[in-house]
Order: structure tokens, then C-alpha cells, then sequence
């Protein structure tokens, strides 16, 4: 990525319209269909965990996380996650991972939830959940719900229904 002049910083009202074209453009109509989208529409996102990346001034990626319980357990839901088609494979999606993921304990998120490819996440330390310890409302293939925990008490934690929260 040493040829990208790349910049993350916090999402602001302003990329709204930027931000819904991308998710258009990466997940397409059946975006809304997902497990992951009824929690999303429970809780805003969390505007300090919501990130964007630019080159120059072109916005190139999005993350967001979003608020959830899972069973007593405070959580976020990471998601959507979504890089520039044409801007993949440059480091992006990893780089706003690692944001959110940086600031997500210092607001009281100990645990991040997702749903998604274990080879991908696993390289930020998600680990897929044991079957029956952590359930969606929806159907899910429990081998992609996968957690991220701060510490082994915080891991410990997470077992339950997840909401939004």
C-alpha cells in the first residue's frame, strides 16, 4: 500500500450517502436479508466506532460497529465491513479493523461479534464460536459467527441470545 496516500478517521454525517453507494456496490440488494442487518436495525451504530478510509479525498472503506448483547454480555457487532472494489487487497479492511478494534475496549466493548470468513478474521484474532454458545436471531451458519475478545474473562462472557444493544 506505500503507493496509497490512505487516511482513517471517524465517519461523519457527511459520508452517509458515500457510505450506503459502497455498501450497494459490495453486498448488493441482498444485503438486507442478512442475520447480522435485523441486529443492526435494533441499535445505531456506535458514531466513536464507525470509520472511514480515504484516498485523497476519495472515501474508499467503511466499518461500523453497532452496539449488542450477548445473553448479559456487552458486545459490538462488527459490520459492514466494506472496501472499494477496485481498492481490495491493499491492506484497507484490515487497517479499519484494527481501529475499531483499537478503540473498541476503551468505551467499555470487551467483545466484537461477527459474522463472516474464519481464514480472513482469524488474522485479527476472531475465533469461531463452539455451536450453541452464541445465538443469532436468524438463521446463521454457525462455522462464520465468530468472536473477538479482549481478555479470557471478557471470552468467558459471551454466551447467549444477541440483541441489540
Amino acid at each position: 500500500m506505500p503507493d496509497l496516500k490512505l487516511t482513517i478517521q471517524h465517519e461523519t454525517p457527511g459520508d452517509a450517502d458515500a457510505i450506503d453507494r459502497l455498501h450497494e456496490r459490495a453486498f448488493g440488494p441482498g444485503r438486507f436479508a442478512r442475520s447480522s442487518e435485523r441486529l443492526r436495525e435494533e441499535a445505531a451504530a456506535e458514531p466513536a466506532l464507525c470509520f472511514v478510509a480515504r484516498v485523497a479525498t476519495l472515501l474508499v472503506g467503511s466499518v461500523r460497529l453497532t452496539p449488542v448483547r450477548i445473553g448479559a454480555a456487552k458486545a459490538a457487532m462488527l459490520g459492514p465491513l466494506a472496501v472499494e472494489p477496485a481498492f481490495r487487497s491493499r491492506g484497507i479492511g484490515a487497517g479499519l479493523m484494527r481501529r475499531a478494534m483499537k478503540e473498541a475496549p476503551a468505551l467499555g466493548y470487551r467483545l466484537i461479534l461477527l459474522v463472516g470468513d474464519e481464514p480472513y478474521y482469524g488474522r485479527m484474532g476472531f475465533k469461531r464460536v463452539p455451536p450453541g454458545r452464541i445465538v443469532m436471531p436468524g438463521p446463521v451458519d454457525p462455522a462464520r459467527v465468530l468472536l473477538w475478545a479482549a481478555d479470557d474473562p471478557a471470552r468467558a462472557e459471551a454466551t447467549g441470545l444477541v440483541r441489540g444493544g
